[in-house]
C-alpha cells in the first residue's frame, strides 16, 4: 500500500522559515513534488525533484526562497521554505507516483498525501 505522509507545517510570521518533510512508503523512488492549495484557488506546483536529485524545478512564486531536497535512504523529500510571505499560506501537499509530463502538473502524479497546513501572518 502506497503511503505519502507530510509533516512540518505550522504558523510563522512573515520573513520566517519552515521545513516540510514528506515520507514515501510502499513505492519505489521516482520524481516527487510539493504542491499547495489556498482556499478558493487551484492547486499549484511548488517544487519537484528527480530521483537522483539532479533535476529540480520551482514555481515562479517561490523561486529563490524555497528549496527542495531528498534523502533517498529515508525515502523522504524536504521543502525548506525561507522568507515566507502571507501569500504562501496554503495547505501543502506532497505527490509521488510520477506518470510523466510536466513535473509541476497535478495530473502527473498518482499518489498524494493528506496535506500539512502552513500559515504565514503579517
Amino acid at each position: 500500500q502506497v503511503q505519502v505522509a507530510e509533516s512540518g507545517g505550522g504558523s510563522v510570521q512573515a520573513g520566517g522559515s519552515l521545513r516540510l518533510s514528506c515520507t514515501l512508503s510502499g513505492y519505489g523512488l521516482s520524481m516527487m513534488a510539493w504542491f499547495r492549495q489556498a482556499p478558493g484557488k487551484q492547486r499549484e506546483g511548488v517544487a519537484s525533484i528527480s530521483p537522483n536529485g539532479a533535476r529540480t524545478e520551482y514555481g515562479d512564486s517561490v523561486q529563490g526562497r524555497f528549496f527542495i531536497s531528498q534523502d533517498n535512504d529515508k525515502k523522504t523529500v524536504y521543502l525548506q521554505m525561507n522568507s515566507l510571505k502571507p501569500e504562501d499560506t496554503a495547505m501543502y501537499y506532497c505527490a509521488a507516483g510520477f506518470t510523466g509530463g510536466w513535473s509541476l502538473n497535478t495530473m502527473s502524479y498518482n499518489y498524494w498525501g493528506q496535506g500539512t497546513q502552513v500559515t504565514v501572518s503579517s
